[in-house]
């Protein structure tokens, strides 16, 4: 009976380990060509008209600060508007927006909550009005906007893109060691998958905030995106519909990153979840473009989707690794025949050389081409561990909740002196 558990066990750790070092390697092979950055230093003048949109909903402590950065911009003032979406809001958001020079329109709607159902109802207003935008442009409350970011933007779209993200940084990045790890990781993924993928001519992902649309793409398409990552929605429509997103590394939005680690779990529980519903809808979809029309592209966005089942993949390959040496242990003990003896040890020593290779050496050396890397960076690297290990929880949350659409909002404190944060970049 054990030596059938024992067999049973090495043929699903054969099995997963594989799996998850295919996945892996895929990856790193990827984010390799992230490592060279090309800067683009061509001069494109102003061109493009930005309707600038952001959406809030209580969000009076952080507000000001972004409709401060975005008065800074240099970009011509005539080219852009900026929109204030108070939605559902029972505080000062709407005063505070007005005060600030923004276009202010308040959205009361108690059945369809959340962003993507404001953006939607918003982008309608958009298409309405007698001023006609080449583009809109998506932020968050919480934000600070680099002082080149429209012009970064204009450069990408009069290049051709009709869909452009930009680089997402962090305004509180050695607050806590939960803001030092989710910092960490958006730093990584800047360079390691967007900036990659940039170069490859694949397709970008948007990332919730600091992107720019251009106003005809949505009127063709339709916004449609009202899950709770409507930002992985439109990107999956967007593929589907032979658009590629492009990337503007020079153009940063500085976002809020959560306090503490139960902010964090419902924030990344929201993500699974989200994850989870689109890739159930858009999955088989891109991997049937991917087929029938030698999509690498469709491949690459179909396997982004799936990254809840890939993070539980690794975990359960993590679990049947320590049953299986558990097993083995005993199993020396007691004289039992060893079945686990024919399990291809050489994927497990290369899959387990890779990831200290990856977690100790490589990811460092990427925040350190970013000129991310200090010394209060790298003691909160060393427990950065721990913040990954909570992926794995919360991504089966994520996929078991799935069909809970309930919006949370993360509740955002943490302003900050614009002037002073422009002084310290």
């Amino acid at each position: 009976m054990l030596k059938s558990i024992l067999q049973f066990i090495g043929n699903a750790y054969y099995l997963f380990s594989n799996l998850i070092y295919i996945i892996t390697m895929y990856y790193l092979v990827i984010s390799f060509f992230g490592i060279i950055r090309r800067k683009n230093k061509k001069i494109i003048k102003p061109k493009k008209t930005f309707a600038l949109i952001v959406a809030a909903h209580n969000e009076e402590a952080v507000i000001k600060d972004i409709l401060q950065s975005i008065k800074k911009l240099d970009y011509p003032k005539d080219l852009y508007d900026t929109f204030v979406i108070a939605d559902n809001c029972t505080d000062l958001t709407a005063k505070i927006s007005s005060d600030n020079d923004a276009f202010v329109y308040e959205r009361k709607d108690k059945e369809k909550k959340g962003k993507g159902y404001a953006l939607e109802w918003m982008f309608d207003k958009i298409f309405k009005m007698n001023k006609k935008y080449d583009a809109v442009v998506i932020f968050d409350a919480d934000n600070i906007v680099s002082k080149n970011f429209l012009t970064e933007m204009n450069k990408k779209l009069c290049e051709g893109y009709k869909v452009v993200q930009g680089y997402l940084d962090s305004k509180n990045p050695t607050d806590t060691w939960i803001t030092g790890s989710y910092s960490i990781s958006f730093w990584a993924s800047d360079r390691m998958f967007q900036l990659s993928r940039n170069n490859l001519g694949l397709s970008n992902q948007l990332g919730g905030t600091g992107f720019a649309v251009e106003t005809e793409v949505l009127k063709k398409l339709g916004w449609g995106a009202t899950c709770l990552t409507e930002d992985l929605e439109f990107t999956c429509k967007l593929v589907l519909n032979g658009y590629k997103v492009g990337w503007a590394h020079d153009a940063v939005v500085y976002d809020e990153k959560p306090l503490t680690l139960m902010q964090s779990w419902r924030q990344r529980k929201r993500w699974m979840q989200g994850f989870a519903d689109v890739s159930s809808r858009y999955f088989f979809k891109l991997m049937k473009k991917a087929v029938t029309k030698f999509s690498f592209v469709s491949f690459d966005c179909a396997l982004y989707t799936i990254q809840p089942i890939v993070i539980v993949l690794t975990g359960i390959s993590m679990l049947i690794s320590t049953a299986q040496y558990t097993f083995k242990f005993f199993s020396q003990i007691s004289n039992l025949t060893n079945t686990l003896s024919s399990l291809n040890t050489n994927i497990m020593m290369i899959g387990g050389a890779l990831l200290v290779i990856i977690q100790f050496l490589y990811t460092p050396f990427i925040i350190l081409l970013e000129k991310k890397l200090n010394f209060k960076i790298f003691l909160y690297y060393i427990i950065y561990p721990l913040y990954s290990l909570t992926w794995i929880p919360i991504s089966i949350q994520g996929m078991l909740q799935k069909n809970n659409k309930e919006w949370s909002h993360t509740k955002h404190t943490r302003s900050v002196d614009v002037n002073d944060f422009e002084k310290s970049q």
